[in-house]
């Protein structure tokens, strides 16, 4: 091939290479992709708010704006994060693009099913939630408490929202590039909040065990780079019941989604006026022995009789 002809080849297979992106580009977002969204979701029959990322609307809807930040979430495409019906119609839209979409049960929280609504004992159920409207969890299944009566309760165990109709109003914000953004709105789309994050490059020393053709082992070492996501635990996170199940499986998620090698959760004890610790024995701790037999002759503790106590039973 002629100089001519490779330069002429070297063109041909740039402009294909950018016509590949720009139908990319044309195509709009993609199945991985994340992005910034704002959106409001309605029942479909009475418009109540039941989610919205607008605190105005929150507010209208008497919505608690205290327990929770109203802001643009993002959301990973192809991760579950939203509706498989919202999820159509993200696919292949663009920063900018808004619309509502009809959702129904079966695609939101189900149907209603009336075998889920049970009679049990009332016995299982806390008494301070002893109440119509409580929610209440029996054999590890959520539910809320419709009547009581008596020594018997009925509890619905379907989602509050089955059988419901949704209309989920959203709008295309941005599109996220950057992995820290990403991992720090994966997990609060998990967590209902957004921890600390910060991805570092760390280099480790990796064995690699070869065998020569006379079966001979030789260990080599190499250095090898890993991209680690580091995860500042807040008190609520530890406390989050997700987090504290499934805490494996979100880890998993987003070492996939974004290419990491590891996950290192890192809980912060920050300085505060607690004082010393108070010990087993209710702020005896650290103190002499001399000390601890005046406290105990204060409560008039006699060792035989306790010793006299225990061979009796």
């Amino acid at each position: 091939m002629s100089d001519q002809e490779q330069a002429e080849a070297a063109e041909s297979a740039e402009e294909t290479d950018a016509d590949a992106e720009s139908d990319a580009e044309s195509n709009g977002l993609a199945d991985g992709d994340f992005v910034r969204l704002a959106y409001t979701i309605r029942t479909a029959d009475d418009g109540e708010v039941i989610d919205t990322t607008d605190e105005e609307t929150a507010e209208e809807a008497e919505i608690d704006t205290d327990e929770y930040d109203f802001e643009p979430r993002i959301i990973a495409l192809g991760a579950n994060h939203v509706f498989p019906t919202v999820e159509e119609a993200l696919i292949g839209s663009e920063v900018g693009d808004e619309g509502t979409v009809d959702v129904p049960a079966t695609d939101a929280f189900g149907e209603y099913d009336p075998d889920e609504v049970e009679t049990v004992k009332a016995d299982k159920i806390p008494e301070d939630s002893r109440y119509p409207g409580a929610q209440v969890q029996i054999d590890n299944q959520q539910g809320h408490l419709e009547t009581i009566i008596g020594g018997r309760a009925r509890v619905d165990f379907n989602h509050p929202l089955a059988g419901e109709d949704l209309e989920y109003e959203y709008e295309v914000l941005e599109a996220i590039e950057d992995r820290e953004e990403k991992a720090a709105g994966m997990l609060g789309m998990y967590l209902q909040e957004a921890p600390e994050v910060r991805i570092e490059t760390v280099v480790e020393e990796e064995e690699t065990v070869t065998e020569d053709e006379d079966g001979e082992e030789t260990v080599e070492t190499e250095e090898v780079e890993k991209d680690v996501l580091y995860v500042t635990a807040t008190q609520a996170m530890q406390m989050n019941q997700q987090w504290m199940f499934q805490k494996q499986q979100i880890a998993q998620d987003l070492m996939s989604r974004l290419d990491l090698d590891r996950v290192v959760v890192e809980e912060v004890i920050e300085g505060g006026g607690m004082g010393g610790l108070g010990g087993m024995m209710g702020g005896m701790g650290g103190a002499g022995a001399g000390d601890i037999e005046e406290a105990l002759e204060d409560v008039d503790v006699d060792a035989d009789e306790i010793v006299d106590e225990i061979d009796d039973e």
